[in-house]
């Protein structure tokens, strides 16, 4: 019996320290890590990666499209990846989240990143 390696977590955010805390929490709470600070670096990894399991984006970032653009754009080419989308500015509305996505708003506790992930991937 092999067992399954966790599903690697792409994280999306802008704010460096933002990024090195929750991609530091995740990897402390045993999940494979990548890392972009846009949605462009985040769609170069999803081409490359296929182990991509979970995308967790926040919705405000510079560049050619905000997280809400990248969770559908995701949702269209890569519709098994499970979608976490964050933000200390706004709550999407229902009809703007992907299908099966979760929204955290911030600040939010390392722990119930990791729950959450736990939950999607269950």
């Amino acid at each position: 019996m092999s067992i399954q390696p966790p599903a690697t977590v792409l994280v999306v955010e802008d704010e460096a320290f933002l990024l090195f805390a929750i991609a530091d929490d995740l990897r402390e709470a045993g999940f494979g890590v990548l890392e972009a600070s846009n949605a462009d670096q985040a769609i170069r990894l999803l081409e490359t990666h296929e182990d991509i399991g979970i995308l967790f984006t926040d919705i405000d970032m510079p560049g050619s499209m905000d997280g809400l653009r990248l969770s559908a754009a995701v949702r269209d080419r890569w519709p098994p990846v499970k979608i976490i989308i964050t933000s200390g500015k706004q709550q999407p509305a229902r009809d703007a989240m992907p299908n099966g996505g979760v929204f955290l708003p911030k600040p939010y506790a390392p722990a119930a990143v990791a729950a959450t992930i736990h939950g999607l991937l269950g």
